[in-house]
């Protein structure tokens, strides 16, 4: 256990930062965290930047784990036990983003009842749920630093019930939407924390694997969600969507309740002292990664991180920017398959959600291929001696071929759909631009990861809070863009957009080292 060693005469310690509190108010330093170091298998994502690195020396009253294969540590879980949180994660992530699309089919009929013709309101609709996942996510990060993963999981999934059953009893547009939002703040909880929980238990040549199973939700969930609404708004009316959305929630409460186990080291840590200080009676006994700011104060530190992060490091910042926009892409496609099918092909409500099943379909097809190689590549690398480094997540061999495929995607969905071709066509075109959605978006995500490990949740927070607000912002110009421009134009536009962002991971790929270096902001 270790002693905390005395400063040198020469040097006295007095950075706050390298000085924490006990309970006796004694001083036990710590060294400040380089933010950018990459942790090693062993390692935690302490994610509030807790200094678990203790001076020389042992301390008695120090509670650690027991030895470096201690089964209660998170990283030392039998894969049983791994694979099973990450499995109640991955259904707690597919059920909250049904939410967000899973009605579209119906918005015809929603604005007929509510008596509204305004097209911005037709699309907000759909979209003002993502303003919920854009604004969720500052709050539910910081939160889940103090209070572990797993409260937050199981009070948020009670929250996102509750609001789901209003919304099913909404009685006019204004308490739908209000409703709505608040299903979009609560149901972000899976979304936000669930990349930091598997980066708490997962080692990094095994981490793609476990990201792939647990970024089907948020994106499958969107597409496939309309798919089944469509025929059930068609049977039942757009309410019985909320009713299903919120049955399924409900039974996810007693599944989380008993299977989801905490993974967050710290909180664990917390309660061992705890127990020990009941156990043993000795009321001076600390947890080795107790050393962080009161929770009123790590609170106010948290809920700034993600915009630090997003601001002031050029890596969060353009990859976020990257995810953005073609997450924004896909919300407006979305939004409008109602309208541009049934206008172009004249599909009913029920085929319409059919519509939806090329885009899942295409994701499905990324997360097995690019989960699968980017482990590959990694493990490769490993395997040859070289030091893992963050930019193995974008090589050009996942990233180029990715970004290609979302302008492809678009001008083939777009122009044969203009010129209403046969509707497999364009289908064809969603499930290409799909496909390399997925790629950006796991190539992102999985780059940040082991870029900031330490913040795992606060940079999916800064990456949330920009790709929501376009996924929800973005949307509310399609209909207005494709009466204007047309379907060719206005999807060939998005096409070039996502065109000219293709060069940014493979900037990064190249100089993003000498970038992290020179940006590196403390956090």
């Amino acid at each position: 256990m270790a002693v905390p060693s005395k400063p040198e005469p020469d040097h006295p310690m007095t950075d706050s930062d390298s000085m924490e509190k006990r309970p006796d108010s004694r001083p036990v330093p710590t060294p400040p965290a380089d933010d950018n170091t990459l942790l090693s298998d062993v390692d935690v994502d302490v994610e509030a930047g807790a200094k678990e690195q203790e001076a020389a020396g042992r301390d008695p009253n120090v509670v650690d784990w027991d030895g470096p294969d201690d089964p209660q540590n998170p990283v030392n879980w039998s894969d049983k036990k791994k694979w099973l949180n990450i499995a109640v994660l991955s259904i707690l992530t597919l059920v909250t983003p049904l939410g967000s699309s899973m009605f579209a089919p119906g918005v015809p009929a929603i604005m007929e009842e509510f008596n509204e013709t305004s097209a911005t309101a037709a699309t907000f609709l759909v979209s003002i749920y993502i303003l919920g996942f854009a604004f969720g996510p500052l709050a539910i990060a910081p939160l889940s630093e103090i209070y572990g993963r797993r409260p937050l999981y199981f009070w948020g999934n009670i929250l996102f019930v509750i609001f789901t059953v209003c919304t099913a009893l909404s009685k006019n547009i204004g308490m739908f939407m209000a409703f709505r939002l608040l299903m979009g703040l609560s149901g972000a909880v899976p979304v936000t924390i669930g990349s930091g929980s598997i980066a708490d238990v997962m080692p990094v040549e095994k981490r793609g694997r476990a990201m792939s199973a647990w970024a089907m939700g948020p994106l499958l969930g969107p597409c496939i969600g309309p798919i089944a609404g469509g025929y059930l708004i068609e049977a039942a009316g757009w309410r019985w969507v909320y009713w299903l959305i919120a049955i399924l929630s409900g039974l996810c409460i007693p599944v989380s309740f008993f299977w989801l186990r905490e993974s967050f080291a710290p909180v664990l840590m917390e309660q061992k002292t705890r127990r020990l200080r009941k156990e043993i009676g000795n009321p001076d006994l600390y947890s080795k990664l107790s050393g962080r700011a009161p929770p009123k104060e790590q609170f106010k530190l948290a809920i700034v991180r993600p915009l630090k992060l997003l601001l002031a490091t050029p890596i969060v910042t353009l990859m976020s920017l990257y995810v953005a926009v073609v997450y924004g892409i896909l919300y407006l496609l979305i939004t409008t398959f109602s309208f541009v099918y049934a206008s172009q092909y004249g599909f009913s409500e029920g085929d319409t959600g059919l519509t939806f099943l090329p885009a899942g379909l295409g994701m499905l097809i990324g997360v097995i291929m690019f989960g699968a190689l980017s482990d590959k590549i990694v493990k490769h690398n490993k395997d040859k001696g070289n030091t893992h480094k963050p930019e193995i997540r974008i090589a050009p061999v996942l990233t180029i071929p990715s970004g290609i495929a979302l302008p492809v995607g678009l001008f083939i969905y777009g122009w044969t759909a203009e010129y209403t071709v046969h509707w497999i066509v364009p289908m064809i075109g969603v499930l290409i631009f799909s496909t390399g959605l997925m790629g950006v978006m796991f190539s992102v995500q999985n780059y940040l990861l082991d870029t900031y490990p330490r913040y795992a949740a606060s940079c999916t927070a800064a990456m949330s809070l920009l790709r929501s607000l376009l996924g929800a912002l973005l949307p509310l110009g399609g209909l207005e863009m494709y009466n204007a421009l047309g379907l060719g134009w206005g999807n060939s536009l998005l096409g070039f957009i996502s065109l000219a962002l293709v060069p940014i991971p493979l900037a990064f790929f190249m100089f993003g080292e000498r970038i992290r270096g020179k940006f590196n902001p403390k956090l």
